[in-house]
């Protein structure tokens, strides 16, 4: 708990530098911390330092930490890639989607979230590295997307998300940000609601801050390394060593 504890504590000290930094008020920043292959009994404990939201990539680990946290007050995003048939459970739990990147699964969510009564909050993604690895929107189909989300009246878009590339350059991994950024300008005039960007992990959410984010994602510096392997919550990806250096947040 001690470790845990200080690790969050030295997270959130970054987060403010970084803002500062920027010229940026530090609780404008939104730290999301990811928790996919956190054993429940560690997120009660994270629950009680404090920490009510937590970022899952997998749906199907993301609706059984649900299960067995029901008796808290735990606010549950969404942040990975989502089949259209496994929608009907995320609709049951999640506050916040993430990983919106096809009309698709827009039109799925909006069904599944009409018979539930209810809306939710999404993240349009946005691939800025040009990796045919990784999912999202290519920038250029961003606009007529977003002109389309008047369709779905019970998705509420909040702002765009990226996984910028991953590369010990950090000027290459800032050009995906600035991108994010750019686009998210372009796109006001048609959704003046998705100010916010999703963007940055635990190896570059400090460039992420300095480049505009709202909402940073960061799992490993705060719960330490995962045991297993990131590709099983990536599945398509071209190679697993791909897929391990893009999702280490």
């Amino acid at each position: 708990m001690t470790s845990f504890a200080e690790s969050l504590t030295r997270v959130k000290q970054r987060i403010a530098d970084a803002a500062r930094r920027a010229g940026r008020d530090p609780e404008s920043v939104r730290l999301l911390p990811v928790t996919k292959t956190v054993p429940a009994h560690i997120l009660r404990l994270a629950h009680t330092a404090g920490i009510s939201d937590f970022g899952e990539n997998k749906i199907q680990e993301a609706r059984d930490k649900h299960a067995s946290l029901s008796d808290l007050d735990i606010r549950w995003s969404i942040i990975g890639h989502l089949q259209t048939n496994k929608v009907k459970y995320l609709v049951r739990f999640a506050r916040e989607f993430h990983a919106l990147d096809s009309i698709r699964l827009a039109e799925e969510l909006n069904k599944h979230l009409s018979s539930k009564g209810r809306d939710l909050d999404v993240f349009i993604q946005v691939n800025t590295s040009a990796e045919d690895s990784k999912y999202g929107l290519h920038p250029d189909e961003l606009a007529p997307f977003v002109r389309r989300l008047g369709e779905f009246p019970h998705l509420k878009p909040q702002g765009l998300m990226t996984l910028a590339i991953f590369s010990a350059d950090t000027e290459r991994v800032r050009t995906c940000f600035r991108l994010l950024r750019d686009l998210r300008d372009q796109v006001l005039s048609i959704q003046p609601d998705m100010t916010r960007l999703s963007m940055g992990m635990s190896g570059d959410f400090e460039t992420a801050i300095e480049e505009g984010a709202d909402v940073v994602r960061v799992g490993q510096a705060i719960f330490g390394a995962r045991p297993q392997g990131s590709a099983a919550y990536w599945p398509g990806l071209i190679s697993v060593n791909q897929t391990q250096e893009q999702t280490d947040h």
